[in-house]
């Protein structure tokens, strides 16, 4: 039986992945070896970096409602429970950036949080 060599497999090969590494810094856009490895390692970053990005951003729409709460006098907690109470479905990035647009509509949504939080309190 014949030897057979993987000229044409083997360029193919690193073609897709010099390509995968275009525009890496050094030899990781160069070298296969150290291509291929820094592909890998761009890929676990995506991967884990795309749910993180989810994260991040919940925890900055929190934030942007702590503080319009504060302004107002109340809690986060105080707010999202009255929110809960009174039926009102809307999620932490549409109320942040009802905080930012529109202040005098945010009024509106924490007295009615408010009113809802306290009337649960008052009957415990």
């Amino acid at each position: 039986m014949p030897r057979v060599r993987k000229g044409a497999a083997r360029a193919q090969a690193r073609k897709r992945v010099l390509r995968k590494a275009r525009g890496y810094y050094g030899s990781n856009s160069t070298s296969k070896y150290r291509a291929a490895n820094a592909v890998i390692r761009a890929g676990v970053y995506g991967y884990r970096d795309r749910r993180r990005r989810k994260r991040d951003y919940r925890k900055l729409w929190i934030t942007r409602i702590t503080a319009a709460c504060k302004m107002r006098g109340t809690r986060y907690s105080l707010f999202t429970n009255g929110l809960r109470l009174a039926g009102v479905t809307l999620n932490r990035k549409m109320l942040s950036q009802i905080a930012i647009e529109d202040p005098k509509l945010f009024d509106s949504i924490c007295a009615t949080a408010l009113k809802h939080a306290k009337a649960t309190t008052a009957k415990a």
